[in-house]
């Protein structure tokens, strides 16, 4: 593994590099609020996709914003609770806090943020998506210095920064003031979990203010399986106002954390519900911490000790600085800098061995693996022999050992003037971005009883020794991949405001250079596990060789948007937009032919267009919106059994096309209590790779409501998602059944003198305890069947009650 340069020496070198500026809003500026104010309403504010702030209203774009309050009502158990509540977004955490799944209406994605980058303050969470399969928000937690989300999608939303057609989710953060503020907060669930934040904030010199923010929290659930998640982050941020106008912001972000994966369980075959275990216990998760230790001897004499107790783990930092000037005559300057260096691991478990992925009785294992002889089955931890009727059940663990190293700059010079009765905003930018990653894996099987926390199981039969401590072949997946890639785009934009008039339009070149550096593996046979007699599984494993593939590839792409609003009248307005984008394909997609020569290398064309009306009139909001999208020349990649157990990267071309309808709106009853909602309905399709078949995971209809009460003392909200059936693979052959998920939070507050006070809150995540199914078994894709005693799916999350107890001054 190559080591990474020293994080705090680069990040000096970064935050004291003045060739490079950078601001708070992705191009252009506009007159920041006074320093330290958090507006209570910026659901009309928007700075995210365009070139200059201004009223989501009066933009032809589709925009959300979701302030403070906003966020810790959907707040549950990962960043999938906020984003499933934004229009258009199907998103579900059922694996846990981390790698959220995350599709956006009409493209085929299936998570992780493949389209829509993750951002805070304006700035990527790493700059390309694809060097392996980490999902930006393992690198990044929500916390209390958390002041507003905004989501853009269409438009030139793909135009600035990392650029993005599908969408931009932008977490931007409170910055100080003129007055010391803070929050202290703990916090406790059921399931064994407490944590506790702290926010604070104020002026350190004259126009300069700091803010920061952190979160300490353990947490043996939500789905108790002996492996708990555990650790935090710490951010921060210095703002200086130039007296003439403008600003400069340095960002820190200091994590250190563990987060556990949940994977797919066999369920009950008709009802799709848990069902009981060997002990006649609830199976909530086949994840055991009596792996840890498991031990592979491995060629020339190299041991892995399973890293699982790590987990999803992420030690390192991000740095970055924000810089806008005006310049006179019109002109300004901004742009922005960030450096980000982590250790990052991604260990988890499967949803079986690869082989029959259920569980099977005893003779059933022999049988279906051919092993002759009479059998004795003895726990790991005791020596006691398995009752006759102990269900077994085989699974593997996956060890990812995946450092990142991520630089990204953007620069932007703008200039306003007015011609005629247009008033123009014109932005030229440059965008460049380099990001290297490892990716090194490493699969063993292991067998154990079916059960909840299931123990390790000893097999020897006629007179061979077919597991080690449970171990059951010490590898039978291996990679040692470097992945990096250089990107530099420019882009010209102008924004322009009429009388009754709002016009975008722009266009961006992007250059895409990776380079990729491939271990070959092979099959290394005459290892020994440290025992006698060992079957051909324990003495054979899958590794390197020292041998690599290495190979370079490049596109060169760009991307077009227009767009156009008109005010009917006061309080109405139509829109349109038409985009035409690209995607570069995942660096993990590409492939290498019979002559060690990488595949052809060239952008995915996504072409998205929008017909829309928005009304707003005194308590009343809402929009309604047409959509068209087409995708083509996706190279789409799936972990899937690839046979022995293995799990490769199954890369298939596809395009895809939908259409459909977006309705959001909003209702302010008085000024504490308010009704918000939304839905897509979207008809979808493959039109090559799969044609006519609908894209798998994808609920055609999937909506949001809320009722929320707040009047600065008691507080409330009851919330509904819903989403409806979908398909579990391309093959369209099993169905996921509609399921829907309510949550209710409550609060009291006692307001203190001079301005302090203390809130005491609740909230029930999954109201009603249901056990929607989120996926099938990824693992087995298009060959998974149903109609059998068991299905392997994953359940979304159980029902979770949680309390806190703030102190705000």
């Amino acid at each position: 593994m190559k080591k990474k340069h020293n994080v705090y020496l680069a990040a000096i070198a970064v935050l004291t590099s003045a060739s490079v500026m950078a601001q708070e809003k992705p191009a252009g500026s506009s007159k920041p609020a006074q320093a330290g104010e958090q507006p209570e309403q910026v659901n009309t504010v928007l700075v995210t996709g365009t070139s200059t702030a201004r009223a989501g209203i009066n933009t032809p774009l589709s925009t959300v914003a979701l302030n403070s309050k906003d966020l810790a009502r959907a707040t549950g158990n990962s960043q999938a609770d906020i984003l499933a509540t934004l229009p258009g977004i199907k998103a579900e955490g059922g694996g846990g806090e981390i790698a959220a799944n995350i599709q956006v209406r009409g493209l085929p994605s299936s998570g992780q943020y493949q389209f829509t980058p993750l951002e805070y303050d304006g700035m990527p969470a790493l700059s390309t998506f694809g060097l392996n399969s980490s999902a930006y928000d393992i690198f990044y937690r929500n916390d209390l210095g958390v002041q507003r989300l905004e989501f853009v999608t269409g438009g030139v939303s793909n135009l600035f920064g990392p650029g993005s057609v599908a969408g931009i989710f932008n977490f931007i953060s409170k910055t100080g003031g003129d007055s010391a503020r803070g929050t202290f907060q703990v916090e406790a669930a059921d399931k064994g979990r407490l944590r506790t934040d702290i926010f604070l904030s104020g002026p350190i010199g004259n126009r300069t203010y700091y803010a920061l923010s952190g979160f300490y929290r353990y947490d043996e659930g939500p789905l108790k399986s002996g492996f708990p998640t555990k650790g935090g982050q710490l951010r921060g941020n210095i703002k200086h106002e130039f007296e003439d106008g403008g600003s400069v912001t340095f960002y820190l972000q200091l994590i250190d954390d563990i987060a556990q994966f949940y994977a797919p369980i066999p369920l009950d075959g008709k009802t799709y519900e848990r069902v009981n275990g060997t002990d006649g216990r609830l199976v909530h998760t086949t994840n055991t911490s009596q792996v840890r230790g498991l031990t592979s001897i491995l060629p020339g004499g190299q041991r892995l000790v399973s890293p699982i107790d790590e987990g999803a783990s992420v030690r390192g930092a991000s740095f970055g600085m924000a810089f806008d000037r005006e310049l006179g005559n019109g002109f300004g300057l901004n742009g922005k800098v960030k450096y980000a260096s982590y250790k990052h691991q991604f260990n988890f478990f499967v949803d079986g061995d690869g082989g029959a992925g259920v569980p099977e009785t005893q003779a059933q294992y022999l049988s279906n693996r051919a092993i002759t002889g009479t059998p004795a089955y003895t726990y790991v931890d005791s020596g006691q022999p398995l009752a006759a009727n102990t269900l077994l059940f085989a699974n593997r663990i996956i060890s990812r050992d995946r450092p990142t190293e991520d630089f990204s700059a953007e620069l932007n010079l703008t200039k306003k003037f007015t011609a005629g009765t247009a008033k123009h905003n014109v932005t030229l930018g440059s965008w460049v971005a380099r990001a290297e990653a490892d990716d090194n894996t490493l699969t063993q099987i292991y067998l154990a009883e079916f059960a909840d926390q299931p123990r390790l199981v000893n097999l020897t039969a006629g007179g061979v020794n077919y597991t080690r401590n449970g171990l059951v072949d010490p590898s039978v997946g291996y990679t040692q991949n470097t992945h990096s890639a250089r990107r530099a785009a420019a882009y010209l934009a102008d924004q322009i405001e009429m009388d009754r008039w709002a016009f975008d339009a722009g266009v961006r070149v992007e250059n895409m250079k990776a380079d990729l550096s491939r271990e070959i593996a092979a099959t290394f046979n005459g290892i020994s596990q440290g025992g006698a007699n060992e079957s051909a599984a324990l003495t054979s494993a899958v590794y390197g060789t020292g041998r690599y593939q290495t190979g370079t590839v490049k596109t060169t792409e760009w991307a077009g948007s227009l767009g156009a609003l008109y005010k009917l009248s006061k309080n109405l307005n139509v829109y349109g937009n038409f985009s035409h984008g690209y995607f570069f394909p995942e660096i993990r997609s590409v492939q290498f032919n019979s002559l060690g020569q990488p595949s052809s290398y060239e952008g995915e064309t996504i072409n998205q267009a929008e017909l829309g009306t928005k009304y707003t009139n005194g308590p009343l909001y809402g929009s309604v919106a047409l959509f068209h999208s087409t995708l083509k020349n996706r190279r789409n990649v799936s972990f899937q059994n690839v046979g022995g157990g293995a799990v490769g990267e199954v890369v298939t071309l596809i395009s895809t096309e939908a259409k459909g309808i977006e309705v959001n709106g909003a209702y302010k009853f008085s000024r504490a209590l308010s009704l918000n909602g939304n839905a897509t309905f979207t008809d979808h399709e493959y039109t090559q790779g799969f044609t006519g078949k609908e894209i798998e995971r994808k609920p055609k209809t999937f909506a949001n409501a809320s009722l929320n009460y707040d009047d600065n003392r008691f507080d409330g909200s009851i919330s509904w998602n819903y989403q409806s059936r979908a398909f579990t693979s391309t093959a369209n052959n099993i169905v996921l059944p509609a399921y829907d998920l309510w949550r209710l939070t409550a609060g009291y507050k006692m307001n203190l003198a001079n301005g302090q006070s203390v809130r005491f809150g609740a909230s029930v995540y999954n109201l009603f305890d249901k056990q929607g199914l989120a996926e099938g078994s990824p693992r087995q894709g298009p060959n998974q069947t149903a109609g059998g005693v068991y299905f392997v799916g994953r359940p979304i999350l159980p029902r979770r009650f949680t309390v806190t107890a703030a102190y705000n001054f």
